[in-house]
C-alpha cells in the first residue's frame, strides 16, 4: 500500500474530536511538510537548471496531472504570464479530463493512457520541451503514458509524487518525491501531499523566471499591470529601481510604456 493512502495512527478518533482538536492535528501535520520537500531540494534545483534550458531554447514548461495534481500544475501555469509577463503557452497546465476538470471532477480520466498521450501530442511536444508529471500516489496512467511518449520524443521529464515507488519515478529522468507521509483523513491527498506538491511548484515556476531574467533582485519587473493594485505595485517597484518617485512613475506607466522599459531608462 502506498504511503499516502495508508492510515494515519494520529487521526483514528478523527470522528470523535472537536474543532480544535481537528484543527490543531491538522496544523501539526502541516508542520512536517516543508521538512518532505526541503530532503527533496536536490531533484528540485536540477529540475529548475533543466527548465531553464528549455526555456532558453524556445521550449515550454509544461505541467501534467489529474485530480488536484492537475489543478495544482493548471493554476500555477496561469499565475506566470501576469507575474513575470510571459506569454502564455510558455508554462503551459494539463488536466486529465479537460478545462472542465478543473472545476468538476473527473477521477475516472486519470486512468486513461491513451489520453495521456493525446493531450500531449495536440500540444506539440517536442525535444525542446520540459515535462512535469504530477502524481501523488505516482501510478496514474494518464500521467504515466504521457511521460513516456515526452521521453520518446526527447523532452525533459520529471516526476512529482510523493511516494518513492512510484511509476512516475521510475520513468522520468528527475524524480521529485515529497514523501509526506499518511493523510489526517486517509487517502485525502488535496492536504499534505497537495500542499507540499503547491509549494514544489511554487519553486520550480519562480526559481526558473528568476534564472531567465524575469526578475531585477527581488522584484518581479515584468509584472502585467492590468489591475490597480498590479498599476500601483509596477510604479513601487519602478521607483525602489530608479528613484523617480511613483508619481512619476505612474505618469510614465500610463503612457503605455513597460516596467522594463522605464526601469532601463532611469536606473540609477
Amino acid at each position: 500500500m502506498k504511503k499516502t493512502e495508508r492510515r494515519n495512527e494520529k487521526s483514528m478518533n478523527l470522528d470523535k474530536m472537536s474543532a480544535m482538536e481537528i484543527v490543531r492535528l491538522m496544523n501539526d501535520e502541516d508542520k512536517g511538510v516543508a521538512y518532505a520537500v526541503e530532503r527533496a531540494l536536490p531533484e528540485i534545483a536540477e529540475a529548475v537548471e533543466r527548465i531553464v534550458g528549455s526555456i532558453n531554447v524556445g521550449g515550454r514548461l509544461v505541467y501534467i496531472g489529474a485530480g488536484t495534481s492537475g489543478r495544482l500544475g493548471v493554476l500555477d501555469a496561469s499565475e506566470c504570464p501576469p507575474t513575470f509577463g510571459i506569454p502564455h503557452g510558455v508554462v503551459v497546465g494539463v488536466i486529465a479530463g479537460g478545462k472542465e476538470a478543473v472545476r468538476k471532477a473527473a477521477e475516472g480520466a486519470e486512468d486513461s493512457a491513451c489520453n495521456g498521450i493525446r493531450d500531449v501530442q495536440e500540444l506539440g511536444l517536442c525535444a525542446k520541451d520540459t515535462i512535469v508529471g504530477i502524481s501523488v500516489a505516482g501510478d496514474a496512467e494518464y500521467v504515466c503514458s504521457a511521460l513516456e511518449y515526452a521521453r520518446s520524443v526527447g523532452a525533459v521529464t520529471v516526476a512529482l509524487t510523493c511516494n518513492e515507488d512510484a511509476k512516475i519515478a521510475e520513468i522520468a529522468e528527475i524524480a521529485i518525491v515529497t514523501d509526506t507521509g499518511a493523510e489526517v483523513l486517509t487517502g485525502s491527498t488535496r492536504l499534505k501531499a497537495g500542499t507540499a506538491h503547491k509549494m514544489v511548484l511554487n519553486m520550480l515556476s519562480t526559481a526558473v523566471m528568476v534564472r531567465t531574467g524575469k526578475v531585477i533582485e527581488n522584484l518581479m519587473v515584468n509584472v502585467t499591470p492590468t489591475n490597480v493594485k498590479l498599476f500601483n505595485r509596477a510604479a513601487r517597484i519602478c521607483d525602489a529601481l530608479t528613484g523617480i518617485g511613483e508619481e512619476r512613475a505612474k505618469e510614465e506607466l500610463s503612457k503605455g510604456r513597460t516596467l522594463v522599459e522605464i526601469v532601463e531608462e532611469y536606473k540609477k
